[in-house]
């Protein structure tokens, strides 16, 4: 099943999984948006509100994996994950969002118990940074600091924005010791050697400040990418007046890049690790568009859990709460079309 169908992402996964011969239930809320697509596609559909705990448990006890891309998550995961583990349904999502990755991921004893896979973060919040983070530490296996980078050119969704929008109103986040500690928006800076050019980019509140620490135990985590006048808006969105303004204009957007965008545009990642002896280890990433690599990690990893493979040892996944990396290993973003990973570099 894919709940959210009809938003830019669930349509995106939806149309690839048909063009890969797939038949997914699609699902949603809003009737006449999931029954247009679902008639344009030749695929069943079911139309419930997360909102309904009864209709919810109901339509999932038919499936075995749901790929969760209705948004904002930290509304919608806590009713879906729930009814999974009620259900024994596989979970995947596509949030960025840092509650949620450490809601599901809290669940882990709960999802073994059930034997469901509970996967957050299925998308590119975070499968390729997850991925490079898992491999530049099998690297440096004692590394105690980890710092990543992206760009992702092309232009966000409406629901990208709109969380993002809600997010950056709360500020930035380093992880420092282990512990999650504020920090402004953009602060640190840094220049960073991308595969394309050098770029210059400030701290963001990426979701790896969880899930990497979930993944590979490093306590110093920081994640980079470009931004905008960082002390500037980050005072500004905290004014409701401001968001609402921002808000209306963001609804007026087209729904997300147009295919043509998304075909002229790629993204990547850098990462780095150190450990307390100074020794270095530094990687990079390449790939598609964003939303692209979204939703081919998000129908790979869909399959591999209906088809039981795919683990760590190309075996079934072991129920629980799961990053990408710890579902699938770090080699599963190699997997994804038109992703290519240098091997880990470095000295002292």
């Amino acid at each position: 099943m894919i709940y959210g169908a009809n938003g830019y992402t669930g349509d995106l996964v939806a149309r690839l999984a048909v063009s890969r011969g797939s038949r997914p239930l699609l699902a949603g809320r809003n009737a006449a948006a999931v029954r247009a697509l679902a008639d344009e596609l030749g695929l069943d559909h079911v139309v419930f509100d997360l909102r309904d705990p009864a209709a919810t448990r109901q339509h999932l006890a038919e499936v075995d994996v749901v790929a969760h891309c209705a948004g904002p998550f930290v509304a919608t995961s806590g009713p879906m994950v729930q009814a999974c583990l009620d259900t024994g349904t596989h979970y995947l999502d596509v949030t960025g969002e840092h509650p949620v990755f450490e809601a599901v991921l809290a669940r882990d004893a709960d999802a073994r118990a059930a034997g469901v896979v509970l996967l957050t973060g299925a998308g590119f919040d975070v499968v390729p940074t997850d991925c490079l983070a898992n491999l530049l530490h099998a690297a440096l296996p004692d590394a105690t600091a980890l710092e990543l980078a992206f760009a992702a050119p092309g232009g966000l969704s409406r629901g990208t924005a709109t969380t993002g929008l809600a997010m950056n109103a709360k500020g930035g986040w380093r992880r420092i010791a282990g512990t999650l500690v504020p920090t402004p928006i953009g602060t640190p800076a840094r220049d960073v050697p991308f595969p394309s050019k050098v770029r210059r980019v400030g701290s963001v509140p990426w979701g790896d400040l969880v899930t990497a620490h979930h993944s590979t135990g490093i306590a110093d985590i920081v994640v980079y990418t470009r931004t905008a006048a960082p002390g500037l808006l980050q005072k500004l969105i905290r004014f409701a007046p401001v968001r609402a303004l921002a808000a209306r204009a963001i609804k007026r957007q087209p729904p997300g890049p147009s295919a043509e965008t998304r075909a002229a545009t790629k993204c990547e990642v850098w990462g780095e690790v150190r450990n307390a002896a100074g020794e270095v280890r530094t990687a990079t990433l390449t790939g598609p568009n964003a939303y692209d690599l979204t939703a081919d990690a998000m129908h790979r990893a869909a399959e591999h859990l209906l088809a039981g493979t795919g683990g760590r040892a190309g075996g079934a996944v072991e129920a629980g709460a799961h990053t990408p990396a710890t579902a699938f290993g770090h080699d599963f973003v190699k997997s994804l079309d038109r992703v290519l990973v240098s091997e880990p570099s470095g000295g002292r």
